[in-house]
């Protein structure tokens, strides 16, 4: 006869627990991950722009269009030329955005996450408001 002391191992109850733990992050994951994967898009497109050369003598307009052409490109839909803020500071030209992506996980429960890219690499005014 075995003894009971001596069996070890997962019980039932505790490999069903990890079990929804790990569907739970793996939901989460599938609906974060593409959020993320446009937002690097998004920063890498900005990142393009204020590198160009002729950025500096380019107007708002202009600047916009070039952004909606590679949005186009890349699948972007959750930030519009609109989005953009575009700043002319010491002869260099700042192009940023801060928006915000939600989906829906469970029911009545959504993820939501705040976003905030710049084509100079540094955080924007909204990253540096939440931070004070």
């Amino acid at each position: 006869m075995i003894n009971r002391r001596q069996q070890r191992g997962v019980t039932m109850v505790g490999m069903v627990l990890w079990g929804i733990v790990i569907v739970f992050l793996a939901l989460v994951a599938m609906k974060l991950v593409p959020a993320y994967a446009e937002f690097m898009t998004v920063k890498k497109i900005l990142t393009d722009i204020g590198g160009e050369t002729g950025v500096k003598s380019m107007s708002n307009p202009e600047i916009r269009d070039r952004f909606a052409r590679r949005a186009m490109i890349d699948n972007i839909s959750t930030v519009t030329p609109a989005d953009l803020k575009i700043d002319h500071v010491n002869g260099r030209t700042v192009v940023s955005v801060d928006y915000t992506f939600q989906t829906p996980l469970v029911a009545n429960v959504s993820l939501l996450v705040d976003f905030s890219a710049s084509s100079d690499g540094r955080e924007s005014k909204m990253a540096q408001q939440l931070d004070e």
